[in-house]
């Protein structure tokens, strides 16, 4: 099956398999890929935590609203986390970064204030989001992208003192009886020629 038909099978998983466990080859890859994800000037402001450990899943479930049984029920769930303070940002940066790259941060990014730089940072974090979706896909590994966590508490439970959580990802094998495949609820898109146009 080519890329294309698998992004077209696709979808938001709401009901997982708990026995379907994502192997630990398959866990190598995605953090290989995601530590490969594009980023502004190669900023890379981020942090990917996996978390297997049933303990620590069940703690994630009881602050991520609806999406409790997901978790509870996936193989892995992945806490995508960005940088808190803005000086630890500055100072990787220009450890790691060519002049060229920090100037560009200096004079385009730093000038708009806190606010800003802080939402740019993020920002970069949903682009890896982007590639690892599409990297499940291709590898057949089921997936659930969720906003609807409580950060705040994320935080206290994984004590990542430097870092803060922007969303979290389930990954797994879905349940046969999911309501939201395909199959049974129909994958809706606007219509292409709505949203892609050739100048």
């Amino acid at each position: 099956m080519n890329f294309l038909n698998k992004m077209k099978t696709r979808y938001t998983v709401k009901k997982y398999n708990p026995q379907g466990k994502v192997s630990s080859e398959q866990i190598l890859q995605l953090k290989e890929i995601l530590n490969l994800s594009p980023s502004s000037i190669n900023s890379q402001p981020w942090n990917f935590v996996f978390i297997n450990d049933n303990q620590v899943k069940k703690e994630l479930a009881e602050v991520s609203y609806f999406n409790k049984e997901k978790i509870l029920d996936s193989s892995h769930l992945i806490a995508f986390q960005v940088l808190k303070n803005v000086e630890d940002f500055e100072k990787q940066i220009e450890e790691n970064l060519p002049e060229g790259s920090i100037n560009y941060y200096r004079t385009m990014v730093k000038p708009k204030g806190e606010i800003e730089i802080k939402s740019w940072l993020a920002h970069q974090v949903y682009l890896s989001l982007g590639i690892l979706l599409s990297a499940c896909a291709d590898m057949g590994i089921d997936s659930t992208p969720m906003e609807g966590i409580e950060t705040d508490k994320y935080d206290d439970i994984l004590k990542n003192d430097s870092y803060e959580t922007v969303f979290a990802v389930a990954i797994g094998e879905r349940s046969e009886d999911d309501t939201n495949h395909p199959m049974v609820t129909t994958k809706k898109r606007l219509k292409s020629e709505t949203v892609i146009f050739e100048v």
